[in-house]
């Protein structure tokens, strides 16, 4: 009988252009390299956290349109209204959140947030509104005329006592020092390098970079007037679509006469994160698809995640292994359809040392938990498809194929279940055919598949899972012949 030899499952997401060539899927798994020597495998799957609740503003209209931070403490803008997060521990340990209404910041598309500690800054179709607990009212409307009378609004970072806000002029506009409602046009600057408009500001390394659509400026602080340092061309195609990663920003840009890509600013140097794959995906997006995705960071488990999100998918790419993955919910619509589509998450804070994540859907207010396999009670489904297995050529068979998972991972009258289906052409699988993981307890459960037939040329592998366990996969192996 041949050998077992293991099948690399490590390429994480990587649909080329012809699917008979890689149709390498990871959604809502994720690619682990073990950090030492003498693991079981060199490389394995873990599962995309789930979501439990923490608060909720409600369903109806209080969808998020963004969240920020000040001083600690989470701030999320639900509909038309700003809520502070408040966490409260009873005498027995146990923990609980509420969400305190602020007051009404109208509109209906996505803020910009920044925080000096003491005020939080809102800014949101060319109007800005600062957030301070300390004064009567809570919210005020920043009124200084030169917050508008230089262009329109647009975004907002903190740096250096500053808060600095892009304007629709290609100028921007730093706030007198900590104080966000006081603004005076002569402290206006501009990008002076290219004649593309500012898409975003952003801070690295103490300097302030200002994205436009085909290049970046850095600029340094020097008492209180922004010299420009540096210029880099690439540029930013979405004013959310950016995301720092405190050593790094990544964002979804281009330079001048190139099509969108995902690209990487550190050191002072940008490098491109994107495989091909991701690329040609990006490339048959609608501009408005590309100009409206939002970006998001977080770390968790020793992963450092980097989200994109648009219209229809949502793409995430892991720095310690630098492998992608996609990420998706199951929802049901208006007309009550059940669609898999985007990430349900519209933006993500650390607060109270958890990640916490406001939804695009409703007012839900959710914590990201490794050991949650769901998301609020609905499943997640999990596909991975490696890499095709083939021959040189030459016809062959496949007597076993073992997928080495954590077992014994169900309860003590469920018996989870992964299904597997395989495809001759990388396109067209057929019927699943499923196998139990283990109740709990059952810890020497192994999962095989036996007499998968004949293949003229390749065999492409789908593995799917949407039970609520444990989804970690070890490794990959077969017999061939």
């Amino acid at each position: 009988m041949p050998q077992m030899v293991d099948i690399p499952i490590s390429g994480g997401f990587y649909q080329s252009d012809s699917p008979n060539e890689s149709n390498q899927t990871a959604i809502n798994w994720r690619v682990n390299i073990p950090q030492t020597e003498g693991a079981l495998s060199n490389a394995g799957i873990v599962g995309s956290e789930g979501l439990t609740q923490m608060v909720t503003s409600g369903a109806s209209q209080n969808a998020n349109r963004g969240s920020g931070t000040k001083d600690g403490i989470p701030y999320h803008l639900n509909g038309t209204t700003l809520y502070r997060e408040e966490r409260s521990v009873d005498g027995f340990g146990a923990e609980s959140f509420t969400l305190v209404g602020l007051g009404t910041i109208a509109g209906t598309n996505r803020a910009s947030f920044a925080s000096n500690g003491k005020q939080l800054i809102i800014v949101v179709e060319g109007l800005g509104w600062i957030m301070d607990e300390s004064v009567s009212p809570t919210i005020t409307s920043i009124t200084a005329p030169a917050f508008t009378s230089e262009g329109i609004p647009q975004q907002v970072v903190f740096i250096d006592t500053y808060f600095v806000v892009t304007l629709s002029t290609e100028l921007a506009i730093r706030s007198t020092s900590n104080d966000g409602l006081s603004w005076s046009a002569l402290n206006t600057f501009t990008a002076e390098s290219n004649e593309d408009d500012i898409v975003a500001p952003a801070v690295l390394d103490k300097e302030l970079l200002l994205l436009g659509t085909t290049t970046t400026e850095f600029l340094k602080n020097r008492g209180g007037e922004f010299q420009r340092t540096k210029v880099i061309e690439k540029g930013l195609l979405s004013p959310f679509g950016i995301a720092n990663t405190g050593s790094s920003v990544m964002f979804v840009g281009a330079g001048a006469t190139e099509s969108p890509a995902i690209w990487e600013i550190s050191g002072g140097s940008v490098r491109k994160i994107s495989t091909t794959s991701l690329d040609l995906i990006l490339g048959r997006l609608t501009p408005e698809d590309i100009e409206t995705s939002i970006a998001y960071y977080y770390s968790k488990a020793g992963a450092f995640i980097t989200g994109f999100t648009f219209k229809k998918r949502t793409f995430e790419y892991n720095s310690i292994t630098q492998r992608w993955n996609e990420r998706s919910s199951k929802i049901t619509d208006a007309r009550g359809l059940v669609l898999n589509t985007r990430w349900r998450v519209n933006s993500v804070v650390s607060a109270y040392n958890r990640i916490i994540c406001a939804d695009y859907i409703d007012g839900r207010i959710g914590e990201l938990d490794p050991d949650v396999y769901d998301e609020y009670g609905g499943a997640i489904v999990r596909t991975l498809i490696p890499q095709p297995l083939q021959n040189q050529g030459a016809a062959f068979s496949i007597p076993e194929i073992e997928l080495t998972m954590e077992p014994g991972v169900g309860d003590a009258t469920t018996d989870p279940i992964i299904r597997m289906s395989f495809s001759k052409d990388g396109e067209v699988f057929g019927n699943e055919i499923w196998r139990g993981i283990g109740k709990i307890g059952n810890r020497m459960r192994r999962t095989i598949w036996r007499r998968l037939g004949r293949f003229d040329r390749y065999a492409v592998l789908k593995f799917t899972m949407s039970d609520a366990v444990k989804p970690n996969i070890i490794m990959l192996r077969g017999r061939f012949k």
